[in-house]
C-alpha cells in the first residue's frame, strides 16, 4: 500500500507546474474526496503547445539518429516498470478498478514503449521506378505537435498507446488528461520525465474539456489529433479541427455484438462473458454489451449468464473483486437511467436493473436484460456499464444484420467450433476487429479503430505508426551523360 500525495501538478517544457485553480479528484468507491489536482486553463494550454511546436521545430526529437529514440523509450518503459506498484496504488483509488488491474495497465503501458522501441529506427521509405533518368523515393516526415486526449477508463493504457508511436516517429505532444482520473497519468509522465526527453517533447494538462480540450483541438499549433471518448465530443472535436483540416485519429465507442452459435464452447464463452462486460465494471468502448444467441440454446444460456452475474464477487478495487465501482455519480445515474427505459421498452432485468442501494461507492449491479429487440434502446446506445443484453436469433443472416444493426462498429465477436462459419461471419461483420472464441483477443501488436460511429484511424500495432508521420515523395530529374 502507497500513500496519495494531496496534490498533483501539471508537467509542461520539462517542469511540474502549479495553477491557481483545482480539481478534485474522488475515490468512486467510498464517494470521497482522494486528492487535488492543478486545473489547467487556456494559458496553461497554449504554453504547452507553444512548449512542444518548438520542440517539434528544433528537430530535437526528429533529427537525432533513430537508434536515440529506440533508446529513450526503452528507457521510458523502464522507468513505468519501476514506478508501477506506486501508480497502480494511485489508479485503483482513484479510478476504481481493481489493483490487480491497475497494475496491469501499467504493466502495459510499459509494453507499449517497448513495442515501438523496435520500430522507431525501422521507419523507412521506398525506391519508386520510373524508368530511365529519374530517382524517386519515398521519405517519412513526423507529423509535428500531436494533440492527445485521453478518457478515464484506462488512462494510463490509453495514454501510452498513442504516445508511444508519436515519440517512437520523432513528434512532441501534448496530452490533456480526464478530469475525473487524472493521477495515475501523473505518475506516468514523471516515469517519462526520468528518461531524459528534450524539453517540451511531452506536456500533460488536466483542465476541463470545455475550456483546455477546446483549446487544443482548435489550435493552429497542432499538426494531429488523437481522441478516445463519446461520439458527441468526437462530433465537436472533428467540427473544430476542420477549420484547420487538421487530421485526427477517432475512437468514439461502440455497442458490440457476440454471436454465440449452438456449437459454442460454453466454457469459453462464459469466461469471455465475465471480462467482456463486467470487467472494469463494463466501463470498455470494445465491451461484449450485446449476447446474440442461437434460439436452440437462449434459454440455457440465459440462465448460464445470470448464474454468472449473480456470483460475482463485488468490492473496492484494492480488494480485486470481480465486480468494480463504476467512475462517478453521474456516470452511475446514466446506467441506471438507460436501464429503466430499457424495462419501459418491454426488457426483462433477468438480474440486476439497477445500483446498490447498501454501498457507498458508485456500484451498478451486474445486469443482464433479456427478451430484447435489436431496435430497442438498449440494443442501439451504449451504456459503458455493467450491463449486458441477450437477443435471440435463428439464422446465420438475421444473426449478422442484428450484429451490424447499430450506427456503432468498433470490434465483434463470434463463438463456434466451425472455422467455416467462423471466416464468413468475420468477413460480414462490420466492426475494426473480430474476436473469435475468445472476447479481447489480440494484443498491443493487433490495430484496433473501427467504422460509422466508432471513428476512423486505427491505434495499435505497426499500421499505427504511419497515423504519425506524412508521407512525402521526392522525384528527380537525372541529368544525362
Amino acid at each position: 500500500m502507497h500513500s496519495i500525495a494531496s496534490h498533483w501538478l501539471n508537467y509542461i517544457d520539462g517542469e511540474w507546474v502549479d495553477s491557481p485553480q483545482h480539481l478534485v479528484v474522488n475515490n468512486p468507491g467510498t464517494a470521497e474526496p482522494l486528492a487535488t489536482v492543478a486545473r489547467a486553463g487556456v494559458a496553461d494550454a497554449e504554453r504547452a503547445l507553444l512548449a512542444a511546436r518548438r520542440c517539434a521545430d528544433s528537430g530535437a526529437l526528429s533529427r537525432v539518429r533513430p537508434a536515440q529514440r529506440v533508446s529513450w523509450l526503452l528507457r521510458i518503459a523502464s522507468e513505468i516498470r519501476d514506478l508501477a506498484n506506486e501508480g497502480a496504488w494511485v489508479l485503483c483509488q482513484e479510478n476504481g478498478k481493481s489493483l490487480a488491474d491497475a497494475r496491469d495497465e501499467f504493466t502495459e503501458a510499459a509494453r507499449y514503449f517497448e513495442y515501438y522501441a523496435g520500430m522507431a529506427d525501422k521507419i523507412e521509405g521506398t525506391s519508386i521506378p520510373l524508368g530511365d533518368g529519374y530517382m524517386d523515393f519515398t521519405v517519412y516526415d513526423p507529423i509535428g505537435v500531436s494533440a492527445q486526449i485521453v478518457p478515464w477508463n484506462f488512462p494510463v493504457s490509453i495514454c501510452a498507446r498513442s504516445l508511444a508511436p508519436a515519440l517512437a516517429a520523432g513528434n512532441a505532444v501534448v496530452i490533456k488528461s480526464p478530469e475525473l482520473s487524472p493521477l495515475g497519468m501523473c505518475v506516468l509522465i514523471r516515469a517519462i520525465a526520468n528518461a531524459g526527453l528534450p524539453n517540451g517533447a511531452v506536456n500533460l494538462i488536466c483542465g476541463l474539456g470545455r475550456e483546455t480540450g477546446a483549446h487544443l483541438v482548435s489550435s493552429a499549433k497542432v499538426d494531429q489529433i488523437v481522441f478516445t471518448g463519446s461520439v458527441a465530443t468526437g462530433q465537436s472535436i472533428l467540427r473544430a479541427a476542420a477549420e484547420h483540416a487538421i487530421p485526427c485519429v477517432m475512437e468514439l465507442g461502440g455497442k458490440s455484438a457476440a454471436i454465440v452459435f449452438a456449437d459454442a464452447d460454453r466454457e469459453q464463452l462464459l469466461a469471455s462473458v465475465k471480462g467482456g462486460i463486467f470487467f472494469n465494471a463494463g466501463q470498455v468502448c470494445s465491451a461484449m454489451s450485446r449476447l446474440l444467441v442461437q434460439r436452440d440454446i437462449y434459454e440455457e444460456i440465459v440462465s448460464d449468464v445470470v448464474a454468472l452475474a449473480e456470483g460475482l464477487s463485488v468490492g473496492l478495487g484494492q480488494d480485486n473483486p470481480d465486480l468494480t465501482p463504476v467512475i462517478s455519480a453521474g456516470q452511475l445515474a446514466g446506467i441506471e437511467t438507460l436501464c429503466r427505459r430499457a424495462a419501459d421498452e418491454g426488457a426483462v432485468a433477468a438480474t440486476g436493473g439497477e445500483a446498490f442501494s447498501d454501498r457507498s461507492g458508485h456500484f451498478m449491479r451486474p445486469t443482464v436484460f433479456r427478451d430484447v429487440s435489436p431496435e430497442m434502446s438498449i440494443a442501439q446506445q451504449e451504456v459503458f456499464g455493467p450491463v449486458l443484453t441477450v437477443i435471440p436469433f435463428d439464422t446465420e443472416e438475421e444473426a449478422i444484420a442484428i450484429a451490424n444493426g447499430t450506427d456503432f462498429g468498433l470490434v465483434a465477436g463470434v463463438f463456434t467450433q466451425n472455422i467455416n462459419r467462423a471466416m464468413r461471419c468475420s468477413r460480414r461483420l462490420k466492426a475494426g476487429q473480430v474476436f473469435v472464441n475468445e472476447w479481447y483477443a489480440g494484443g498491443i501488436e493487433t490495430p484496433f479503430g473501427g467504422v460509422g460511429l466508432s471513428g476512423y484511424g486505427r491505434e495499435k500495432g505497426q499500421e499505427a505508426l504511419y497515423s504519425y508521420v506524412r508521407t512525402k515523395n521526392v522525384a528527380i530529374r537525372v541529368a544525362g551523360e
